[in-house]
């Protein structure tokens, strides 16, 4: 079982119009509601490959009982939420059609208290003992420490359970000093970890920070991963139009699948970059388009080398 953890669920909404105008009415043509959060998008993306998904976090009020009945649906992921008395956030996505952009509001979640986050740690312990690698994902609510991610790291880590960190800000620098065994930050929260605007040199000192392994989004650059056995990077063959949002949680899906698969790191990385584009052409975020996905699969370039060491 791959563990999945959204300290910070939500209710994804997605609007569709026509054109996005500031300050402008506008009729919307389309909705959709999933659940959301980085790590539900990425337990989503693992069920469409054919894992076995528990998930985790918190939900609470009227919107944390629609996140749960709408995982109830959802085929090859358990829930594991655990309540508060606070409500799951919502996250607003406008979409236009005409130019393909996504607008993105994002509300901050509810607030945690000492009782809520001791209950989750403890559930939290226990679903490891059954996990074969778990996912830390996103931002923090209110109310949990900053230090949360770090903690959590620590006890996969004496669990024996790989652990991917997938974070940003002083969650992420923490998180880093508790030495994951894999990070997933963007090109911006690598350069605000480390100080660095250089992808490689960027790579190089996040591990020396700490992390076993990092692989860097670098957008329409693909994925740049410095690990143990050596350096690669894979490129898409070319930039794909559509929403965006969910894109790097289906990357993480292809590094978590390729790692519980114990397939080769040029391999995990040619499926995290597929999926990742794939994932820009699907409606909301945490799907992807299968087709686009197969036929990506051959065509993303990967090139590096093994390290000596």
């Amino acid at each position: 079982m791959i563990l999945t953890v959204t300290l910070n669920t939500a209710l994804d909404i997605t609007y569709r119009v026509r054109s996005l105008r500031p300050h402008a009415s506008h009729r919307v043509s389309e909705v959709t509601e999933r659940p959301g959060g980085k790590g539900l998008n990425v337990a989503r993306v693992l069920a469409a490959l054919g894992h076995e998904v528990t998930v985790t976090g918190f939900a609470g009020g009227a919107t944390g009982r629609v996140v749960q009945d709408l995982l109830t649906a959802t085929p090859a992921v358990v829930d594991a939420l655990v309540p508060v008395t606070g409500a799951t956030r919502r996250t607003i996505a406008v979409v236009d059609e005409l130019t393909g952009d996504t607008t993105q509001l994002n509300e901050p979640g509810p607030t945690v208290t000492p009782a809520e986050w001791s209950a989750f740690q403890e559930a939290y312990e226990d679903l490891l003992v059954s996990a074969s690698t778990v996912a830390l994902c996103g931002s923090l609510p209110p109310g949990v420490p900053v230090g949360a991610y770090a903690g959590l790291v620590r006890a996969a880590r004496t669990a024996g359970v790989p652990v991917l960190l997938d974070t940003s800000g002083e969650a992420l620098r923490r998180g880093v000093a508790a030495r994951p065994d894999i990070i997933k930050p963007n090109a911006d929260e690598l350069a605000e970890l480390t100080g660095s605007h250089d992808p490689l040199r960027a790579t190089q000192d996040a591990r020396r920070r700490g992390a076993r392994t990092v692989v860097a989004s670098l957008g329409k650059s693909g994925l740049l991963a410095h690990t143990p056995e050596g350096r690669w990077q894979a490129t898409p063959p070319a930039r794909l139009h559509g929403n965006p949002t969910g894109a790097g949680d289906a990357a993480v899906a292809g590094l978590l699948s390729g790692l519980v698969e114990k397939l080769p790191w040029p391999d995990r990385l040619t499926r995290a970059t597929a999926l990742s584009a794939a994932s820009v052409v699907a409606p909301v975020a945490g799907e992807f388009d299968r087709g686009a996905y197969e036929e990506l699969l051959g065509r993303v370039a990967v090139t590096g080398e093994v390290s000596a060491a």
